[in-house]
């Protein structure tokens, strides 16, 4: 079964229903508090800060950034926030949003195929 779960930058913000969710740890520069672009803030099925920060967008070490991040995603696959994140997933289109500028070199799309991969294997 195909999920409708899309990745998007937050200043390309999807339309049409989906419900919006925040993937990244760090509040986006520049967004106000109360600027409602987002449904939900799931900060929490980010990287860890230290891979964030050894990473820091070389596309050189995205590679291993994202076997990395994928033994993070394996990890904590059951913590509520993943678990959260799958269950919008199975009842909704969600849109994963990132404020990165760089959308295909950050995490979203690994995360994303995570989701996707948890809600097709049985159990």
């Amino acid at each position: 079964m195909a999920h409708d779960l899309i990745t998007a930058r937050l200043r390309e913000l999807p339309r049409g229903g989906r419900y919006r969710v925040l993937v990244d740890r760090l509040w986006p520069r520049g967004v106000r508090r109360d600027a409602e672009l987002w449904e939900e803030w799931l900060k929490d099925v980010a990287p860890s800060a230290g891979l964030r920060q050894w990473y820091g967008h070389d596309v050189e070490r995205h590679g291993r950034f994202a076997a990395r991040y994928r033994e993070e995603l394996d990890a904590a696959r059951g913590d509520p926030p993943l678990a959260r994140l799958a269950e919008l997933a199975a009842m909704r289109p969600v849109a994963l949003l990132t404020a990165t500028h760089r959308l295909e070199d950050s995490h979203v799309p690994i995360l994303a195929q995570f989701v996707r991969e948890r809600l097709s294997s049985p159990g």
